[in-house]
């Protein structure tokens, strides 16, 4: 018998779909989930406890010769290359850690283009004489791992009977422990190439995009007299999901298949009343939190903030910045845990970026700045930013990219999935635009008439009440509805789905960045035309100038009202912004040249590389809109139509004494309903019967005509859902799902 068998009840003549009323089904399940009460974890002790499963700077110390801690700190702290000789002491230390730590495995632990992470593990156990073993990690096995290269996707990098690929240790990121009540492995973060070299995963196109940020970022502070051995990217991200319970969840095709529920009437109340947001966490759910935090802090994750957000049953999780290529690993980890750890509360986790229609979708809200090795972040305006034109500089650069790709900002972000969530209930529409803020927006406008001579301040508020304290007020406020927005030291990028590697939007943003850089840099040793640079009034006029020619170009992504409103959308069309609302039309345009030439510019990815993960998106594209086609189309078939017409059937039975017109007309109106499901299903069908030949045909097909074709078997759906009764109603509904907890 299946999951979803064992849940659903086979219907017959004698039998309701449901063997239960919805009201004992509700007290079943607020029962179940009193009465779960997993063994109670001990409150961490956050100083000791951060990082004990990772073999990072801590442990090194303790395990390592001097000369190779140091060594190794170098290429963690600095990005310097490691010296590859020390590889079988460090792998020895490593080994001895982890099997102190009951680990029996090791694996290379990588990111393939699925989006997700992958491993094959290997035993640390190694035959020895006599029969006996012994445990072993050797430097080549640190190093170097060999996985199936052509069972990942990889846009034609690879053939099906070209096999082998390469993973590569990155020293850069802490290897870390796994571990479950029934043992441990040691996961040791990889790069993942072809056989050919090509690249096949998210981490390696991110690290190249973080040196190419460095070298540009560091040629242009050469001019601001700031010393950096190395220059990064940092990010920190606000991670937003859902929990049911999940009981509901096994009784839903469509969550299990797709991750969103694909049939559901909205129901009287949703997020409208705004009391979810910032509320009291259920004791549950915060049950569920304490535990995925403790296990975050074991694994080095500095998780800083949890809360509620605004629709019901959905929650936040965000940690504090870390250099990009680390942050993006623990982002894959934070999901992870927050997957696994629901299901030990009798939850399931739902990182889908709209898995219920009519209420907030979820996001990855990208933090976003630029940092050198000394921890001075060069996107801090400071008290006076019109007078820090260091600060200035680098702002500009940032804005520049966004005008000139926004193109790729929005392929950053596409999805099948994160196509329903832009421009919906709380999300930032496709348009690209940057926030700035009233400080910033009046330094940039005294720029074109001159040199910019005050920053706007913040000021005190008094709040009427002598017992409380008077707050400082910021000098600008902030803008939750724009794409881009700059958030007092670093840019949010809001647009990012919640289920997505967040890899790729921050190889976008530090490429496009390292871009800019160059040609402003470029232009600023134009303007200084062999001046001495190191006079303040001199070069303080040519970065005006180059900032001022930036902006004349630039000024039209900036925009300062309500990114929802439909009167922005007009205005963005009259200065000429993309407006790419579809995931399949921003992906068109990922192969323009100007996208190809800038990734193979900076050596970041090839243009064979690049293509490839255009093949690659639009076949996900494809594959997860049909997967969702083919499971609306089996429920409406084999769950709501058999249950609508159950209640024709019970309506069809006379009842002595009782009049007729009302059954007659309820009759009539569900059979209506049946009628429009039926030729809804077969228009589905039909829609799903197309092979055009190419990927982007194939995902242009999906868009203009499969979704709307479910669109259309939704609507007959969610209308028998508000007439066909409860007991006979197959599917857990959204009142079910968002408040029975």
């Amino acid at each position: 018998m299946t999951i979803f068998a064992a849940f659903i009840t086979p219907h017959s003549q004698d039998q309701p779909l449901m063997s239960t009323s919805l009201l004992d089904h509700h007290v079943a399940a607020a029962t179940k989930a009193r009465s779960i009460s997993p063994t109670p974890i001990e409150p961490p002790d956050l100083e000791s406890c951060f990082g004990e499963r990772t073999f990072g700077p801590v442990e090194m110390r303790k395990r390592l010769p001097k000369q190779v801690f140091n060594s190794m700190m170098a290429a963690l702290e600095k990005g310097a290359a490691w010296d590859s000789s020390v590889a079988d002491i460090v792998a020895q230390a490593m080994k001895e850690w982890a099997l102190e730590h009951g680990a029996t495995h090791f694996a290379h632990w990588f990111q393939p283009l699925t989006g997700g992470t992958a491993a094959k593990h290997d035993s640390l156990l190694n035959p020895a004489d006599a029969g006996k073993v012994v445990t072993k990690l050797s430097g080549g096995d640190l190093m170097q791992g060999e996985p199936d290269a052509s069972s990942f996707p990889s846009g034609g990098l690879r053939a099906t009977h070209e096999a082998r690929g390469y993973t590569a240790w990155d020293p850069t990121s802490p290897p870390f422990l796994v571990k479950n009540r029934n043992g441990c492995f040691l996961a040791i973060p990889t790069a993942f190439v072809s056989w050919t070299g090509e690249v096949l995963d998210h981490k390696t196109p991110l690290l190249r995009s973080i040196d190419a940020l460095d070298q540009e970022a560091r040629r242009a502070l050469r001019y601001f007299g700031t010393d950096a051995v190395r220059v990064f990217s940092t990010v920190g991200t606000e991670q937003e999901y859902f929990l049911i319970d999940e009981e509901f969840y096994f009784r839903r095709p469509d969550l299990i298949n797709c991750g969103r529920t694909l049939v559901g009437a909205k129901p009287p109340k949703g997020q409208q009343l705004d009391d979810h947001y910032f509320g009291d966490i259920e004791e549950r759910m915060l049950a569920f939190m304490l535990a995925v935090e403790k296990e975050l802090y074991l694994l080095g994750i500095p998780a800083k903030t949890r809360h509620n957000e605004v629709a019901p049953g959905q929650y936040e999780v965000a940690p504090v910045f870390e250099d990009s290529n680390r942050a993006t690993d623990h982002q894959q980890l934070i999901m992870r845990t927050l997957k696994r750890k629901a299901r030990e509360y009798g939850l399931v986790c739902l990182l889908h970026e709209k898995p219920f229609a009519g209420i907030n979708g979820s996001g990855k809200h990208n933090n976003w700045s630029v940092s050198t090795d000394t921890g001075v972040n060069l996107l801090d305006p400071g008290p006076t930013p019109h007078a820090n034109i260091r600060f200035m500089f680098f702002c500009t650069a940032v804005i520049r990219s966004v005008f000139k790709h926004q193109d790729l900002l929005r392929i950053a972000v596409a999805s099948a999935a994160n196509d329903h969530r832009l421009g919906a209930n709380e999300a930032p529409p496709a348009i690209m635009s940057v926030f700035l803020g009233e400080q910033l927006v009046d330094i940039y406008k005294q720029l074109e008439h001159g040199p910019a001579s005050s920053s706007k301040r913040g000021s005190k508020m008094f709040l009427g009440v002598t017992g409380l304290p008077t707050l400082p007020k910021h000098a600008g406020d902030r803008n939750r509805t724009s794409p881009f927005a700059f958030t007092g030291n670093k840019f949010e990028f809001r647009a990012v789905g919640s289920s997505q590697s967040v890899s790729f939007p921050n190889v976008v943003l530090n490429v496009t960045m390292a871009e800019s850089l160059d040609e402003m840099t470029t232009a600023l040793e134009a303007a200084l035309n062999g001046r001495d640079h190191t006079d303040e009034a001199v070069l303080e006029e040519a970065v005006t100038k180059v900032v001022r020619d930036v902006m004349k170009e630039a000024r039209s992504i900036l925009f300062e009202g309500d990114n929802y409103a439909e009167t922005w959308h007009k205005e963005a069309e009259k200065r000429g912004l993309l407006n790419l609302r579809t995931s399949v039309e921003a992906l068109e345009k990922m192969t323009d040249q100007k996208n190809i030439d800038l990734f193979d510019r900076y050596d970041v990815l090839s243009e064979r590389e690049f293509r490839a993960r255009q093949e690659v998106w639009l076949e996900q594209y494809e594959m997860n809109i049909d997967i969702e086609a083919e499971t609306i189309d089996s429920m409406a078939r084999t769950l709501i139509m058999p249950a609508a017409c159950a209640y024709v059937k019970e309506l069809t039975i006379p009842v002595s004494g009782f009049p007729t017109e009302g059954i007659t007309d309820t009759k009539n109106e569900v059979m209506g309903h049946i009628n429009m499901l039926r030729e809804a299903v077969v228009k589905l069908g039909s829609a799903m019967d197309f092979h055009g030949g190419d990927a982007l045909a194939n995902a242009r097909h999906r868009a203009d005509v499969v979704i709307p074709a479910m669109a259309a078997v939704r609507e007959c759906c969610d209308a028998l859902e508000k007439v066909v009764p409860a007991n006979l109603w197959p599917l857990p509904t959204y009142r079910d799902m968002l408040f029975v907890h």
